[in-house]
């Protein structure tokens, strides 16, 4: 990765989208993908929904990448690409609250890094979002990170979906962001599943599915 203290490193990807178009859907997801993985990887998750009316948006990490090292190592660590990251999503939000979306009808879904990148840009700026889900994933930093996020969801649902084994994302962290969330008055469904892989599995599309198809 470059030696830069930009914010610019992933900045000027690209940005897919399928489903319906941005000007015209009802709601919109904005989906990360993990490391190694594509935007296009996590977009094509868009087909397992059956909600027609949503706009499916997802960006590319320089490299595959939106931070080099584990999400469990301390946080300067994977600066400055975990502010750029952080940035693309925000530009997303920004964009299309300017094309007059509700917050409320913006949705928010990661995958594995993916998914820990999104929990922790929704922490850092927590609003009455149409949902959260975080796929195998947790908030970011190593253990005893202090928690000093402010403000409050709303009650927006935040979805958190995890093996009980998985070798990436320990069970206590996403206990640790079921806590946070708890307390920012997030309405939290966490579901542990015993021996998963590091996958998404049908049940984790049917609530998502379910959340969708209340808009």
């Amino acid at each position: 990765m470059p030696n830069t203290t930009s914010l610019s490193i992933h900045s000027g990807l690209p940005v897919y989208q399928s489903g319906k178009s941005i000007d015209d859907a009802k709601a919109a997801i904005i989906m990360i993908h993990g490391r190694g993985a594509t935007a296009e990887s996590i977009l094509s998750l868009a087909s397992e929904f059956t909600n027609k009316e949503i706009a499916y948006i997802a960006p590319q990490a320089f490299q595959n990448s939106w931070y080099p090292f584990s999400f469990l190592q301390p946080i300067k660590s994977n600066e400055p690409y975990l502010s750029s990251a952080l940035s693309v999503i925000d530009n997303l939000v920004v964009q299309l609250i300017n094309k007059n979306y509700k917050t409320e009808n913006i949705f928010l879904l990661g995958f594995s890094q993916g998914a820990c990148l999104t929990l922790e840009y929704a922490a850092r700026n927590p609003k009455k979002f149409g949902g959260i889900f975080g796929l195998s994933g947790g908030l970011i930093g190593p253990p005893d990170t202090p928690r000093n996020y402010s403000g409050s969801f709303n009650n927006t649902t935040i979805f958190l979906g995890c093996s009980n084994i998985d070798p990436h994302i320990p069970k206590e962290r996403v206990d640790e962001t079921e806590d946070v969330f708890l307390k920012m008055n997030a309405s939290v469904t966490k579901k542990i599943y015993e021996g998963m892989a590091h996958t998404i599995i049908q049940d984790e599309i049917d609530f998502i599915n379910a959340i969708l198809n209340s808009k």
